[in-house]
């Protein structure tokens, strides 16, 4: 009975999901989507973003109910259709994304922070690391206490940022103004947007980091108090966080002109509100967006120490990170997660726009995961070891796991080449830590078969890669 408790049930699983993506972006997305789209693209982006979603929501939800056995699902995934290589790399790319979004956070949090505490002692980037860090030790302290006392605070912390954003919506409405939303709906009016596409375009990579943490139950699968309650959460979170997300994006056009939108300053909600009822509204949203940061911290601290701790139970990850205290949390590989965040939080110190650089290096690392895991559910399909009877139809997960690897295919086709060659040196890292893992399992070989090639083919292109950033070209 003690055991059964210290498992998550429905409502906890769906906290984790939802403060995995309802981060302090949400409260920037009126700038981020109007900064190159005017409303009508805005609103198709969320159609076809959300149709992406559902089937990559839908995917996870098949693979958690076709094989509840594959504990921290999005690394299990791979490991389980692919081998020890591609799982292990899938493992490591998803823990550094989620490594570098935590960062992002403590920029974030800083940020909204110095709305109320301008620095003067400290320069801003000074007082950013310092309180940054002081958050980074201060998480890795809560969630030593175990999955199940973190996430009792993470569900409090996600009803708490549930209020400001239902606030900020019932704001907007009143104001809203149909006859200004309309006006000039497609941008064409409007100079440097462009044609559908290009404004597409540029927001579609904006929804992405919307909806990172997606994947949050299939990755604490393991802690589910019910299985079947690892596919529901995933759909629920998806429904929730769409609807909000849609609402904030296009609710301002109704009294607010594309240009204006897009010069605000961030976070740009609290400028929003604060044009409607005054000064109150911008302190109300900066509040706001620093609970919203620590819940989504916390949910991200609990996921991101899962993947490595479950990989070194299957010899993948160096046996280190297998090591659990007597609150079942996995303190070595908590400790080394916070270890590197803490050293990334160098960044704040030199980026140019440390922000920016995060979102966008996490966004690019957790797609190849996003990919191989649909991948993997077409797979189960075609080989004919999807079992009948599942909550998913066969034909139904079949489709999803294909559209899914498409929509990741495209989104990183929309990113940079520079943050494609980035991802690689950063995958070629890791080489290291499978050897360390390898050696430990007493494997006579390190790569197998088709490994070979693949590793060859990684090192190759991360040495390009260094060339290119080394020579000046990648500035």
């Amino acid at each position: 009975m003690a055991e059964r408790q210290k498992k998550l049930g429905l409502v906890g699983l769906v906290a984790i999901v939802v403060s995995a993506m309802v981060g302090g972006g949400i409260y920037n997305l009126p700038s981020n989507m109007s900064e190159g789209a005017a409303a009508g693209a805005v609103m198709l982006a969320w159609v076809l973003t959300g149709l992406g979603m559902f089937f990559l929501a839908t995917s996870f939800r098949a693979l958690s109910d076709a094989r509840p056995d594959l504990d921290s699902g999005i690394y299990a995934y791979a490991h389980d259709g692919f081998g020890d290589f591609v799982g292990f790399e899938m493992a490591w790319g998803y823990w550094l994304s989620a490594v570098f979004g935590n960062v992002g956070y403590a920029v974030l949090t800083m940020d909204s922070a110095a709305y109320f505490f301008p620095p003067e002692t400290f320069s801003a980037q000074i007082q950013a690391f310092i309180g940054g860090s002081v958050l980074i030790w201060s998480m890795c302290a809560i969630c030593l206490f175990g999955v199940s006392t973190a996430s009792v605070l993470n569900t409090i912390t996600t009803i708490a940022k549930m209020l400001p954003l239902l606030v900020l919506v019932v704001i907007l409405a009143i104001f809203f103004s149909a006859s200004h939303f309309t006006f000039d709906f497609w941008g064409e009016a409007s100079a440097g947007l462009g044609g559908l596409g290009k404004q597409l375009k540029s927001t579609m990579l904006v929804t992405l980091w919307a909806f990172i943490g997606i994947e949050g139950a299939v990755v604490v699968s393991g802690r589910a108090r019910n299985a079947d309650d690892v596919g529901r959460a995933t759909i629920i979170s998806l429904l929730m966080c769409l609807t909000l997300y849609v609402l904030i994006s296009l609710l301002p056009y109704g009294f607010l002109s594309q240009a204006e939108l897009a010069k605000l300053p961030t976070p740009s909600a609290a400028y929003v509100l604060e044009k409607l009822v005054g000064p109150w509204g911008a302190s109300f949203i900066n509040a706001g967006v620093i609970i919203a940061l620590l819940g989504s911290w916390l949910s991200w601290t609990i996921m991101v120490v899962e993947v490595p701790h479950v990989a070194a139970k299957d010899g993948v990850f160096p046996k280190i990170f297998a090591k659990e205290n007597r609150h079942e949390s996995p303190y070595v590989s908590l400790l080394v997660t916070s270890l590197f965040m803490q050293l990334t939080m160098f960044v704040v110190l030199f980026a140019k726009d440390a922000w920016l650089f995060l979102v966008d290096i996490t966004g690019v690392m957790i797609l190849y995961p996003y990919f191989v895991s649909a991948v993997y559910l077409s797979k189960l399909c075609m080989t004919n070891t999807y079992p009948e009877d599942q909550p998913v139809s066969k034909s139904m997960a079949q489709f999803s796991g294909g559209f899914a690897a498409v929509y990741a295919l495209w989104l990183l086709y929309a990113a940079t080449p520079k943050l494609l060659l980035l991802s690689s040196i950063l995958f070629a890292l890791g080489l290291g830590v499978f050897w360390k893992a390898k050696r430990e399992q007493g494997a006579a070989v390190l790569f197998v078969g088709w490994e070979k090639v693949g590793a060859v083919m990684l090192v190759g292109i991360a040495i390009t890669a260094a060339v290119f950033f080394g020579s000046g070209y990648g500035k």
